[in-house]
């Protein structure tokens, strides 16, 4: 593993050291997309679980793993401290519990199935909690291994690019494996990427430690070191506003595109993996192009360019109606470019605010923790409350009536754009006119 500190000149962050540490966020972002975008649509067609139900449990388990996440960064800071060896072997454990949830939860035993209710329900929430968690550890471990990497703007923003542009891949094979493969060979591929991402992440880039990189920590800083020390800053709590309603303006569309696309487009089947796949492809291709933006207007003004672009194309996608798959295809693609920012600048961002305040090297995993919460924060929301929101509208998987699709399509493109609308505001009243 080659050691990435503080040197009298930035350290070269080649392309080999980006993918040995990018590599793990294909596996995390091939888990996502089936966890958050296919799960809710697999429960109820194919096992007719009703969207109240799905929505109160989701919103249940995500709340109560929500909770967890600040308290699996302190124990993040805590095997960091130990050493790089010790964030590996908990990596590779969190791993296979990920793989072992994923299984188990999209191949309940055919007596659980069979139980439409009360059976089926307590196995796809102990499984969804079991996966949820394990996927929580493994992320705030490998965000937080990113940011000890340290470096200036241009840095940390290549950091978060190669792991979420190798996230970008997973999401893309995990919108075809599905339907292509089958389930079965999509949870092979899981744990066959899984194993390499972390062999790669051994091989890779290690953050040298506070105790290699700073004098070590006064008894005043070891208090400061804590649970809520994010909190205390007064710019990762302006950030973590944009990010909330950002994320949740981001989370409704993926909640509910299988159901847009399905009822109100009334799309072939053929078409979903082409929407999906052209969304995350898209992003992952725009990755490069918006570093050159931020090189000319900084990480803060290019994410509220992104959101500009999203309102703009989730306003276009509200007119549409049965039959436009076509035009459904270049929103697909356009909200793809756009959310290529929410994916690589906030948590840029993020790290330069813990460079800022003199926390890197000891709280990395306090603020990735409550990075995490707020991200399941978000997705626990949107399917908690858009889906029941729905059903109380008079909408229903299949149904066809202009009342139901008129509120499917609020929910789906003009929910977000109010929010998006919101975040952006917040973006440039609390970050962008504060930055130098």
């Amino acid at each position: 593993m080659r050691t990435i500190g503080h040197g009298a000149s930035e350290p070269v962050f080649s392309w080999r050291m980006g993918s040995r540490y990018g590599l793990m966020g294909l596996p995390l972002a091939f888990v996502a997309l089936p966890l958050y975008v296919l799960l809710p649509n697999h429960y109820a067609r194919n096992f007719g679980l009703s969207l109240a139900s799905l929505g109160a449990l989701l919103l249940a388990v995500r709340l109560f793993d929500t909770v967890i996440d600040p308290w699996l960064g302190r124990l993040a800071d805590q095997l960091f401290a130990r050493s790089a060896a010790a964030v590996l072997r908990w990596g590779a454990l969190a791993g296979t519990l990920l793989c072992s949830g994923f299984a188990l939860m999209f191949f309940p035993p055919a007596a659980v199935s069979a139980e439409a209710n009360t059976g089926l329900m307590l196995w796809l929430g102990l499984s969804l909690l079991l996966t949820t968690v394990a996927f929580s550890a493994l992320s705030i471990l490998h965000q937080a291994w990113g940011a000890r990497l340290g470096g200036n703007e241009g840095k940390r923003s290549r950091v978060v690019a190669w792991r979420e542009g190798f996230g970008l891949a997973g999401v893309v094979l995990a919108s075809i494996s599905p339907l292509a493969l089958g389930m079965p060979a999509t949870t092979a591929i899981l744990l066959i990427a899984s194993i390499a991402a972390w062999l790669a992440w051994r091989a890779g880039p290690t953050p040298t430690t506070a105790a290699q990189t700073t004098a070590p920590l006064t008894k005043t800083a070891m208090v400061r070191a804590t649970l809520w020390l994010p909190w205390s800053r007064p710019g990762f709590r302006a950030l973590m506003a944009v990010f909330l309603v950002n994320g949740i303006a981001s989370a409704v569309p993926a909640t509910l595109i299988l159901f847009f696309v399905q009822d109100r487009l009334q799309a072939p089947a053929a078409m979903e993996p082409l929407f999906l796949g052209s969304y995350f492809l898209c992003a992952a291709l725009a990755l490069p192009l918006w570093l050159q933006v931020v090189a000319r207007l900084g990480l803060a003004r290019t994410w509220g360019v992104g959101m500009a672009l999203a309102l703009a194309v989730f306003g276009f996608a509200s007119q549409l109606g049965t039959g436009d798959s076509l035009a459904f295809l270049l929103v697909c693609a356009l909200s793809g470019v756009a959310m290529a920012t929410d994916l690589a600048l906030p948590a840029a961002l993020l790290n330069g605010q813990i460079e800022a305040q003199g926390d890197r090297g000891h709280s990395e995993g306090a603020y990735f923790g409550w990075w995490a919460f707020a991200t399941k924060l978000n997705l626990a929301l949107a399917a908690g409350l858009a889906l029941p929101l729905l059903g109380a509208f008079g909408y229903a998987p299949g149904a066809r009536d202009e009342q139901a699709l008129s509120a499917l399509t609020w929910a789906y493109c003009l929910l977000p754009c109010a929010l998006k609308t919101l975040a952006l505001v917040l973006l440039y009243f609390t970050v962008i006119r504060k930055s130098p």
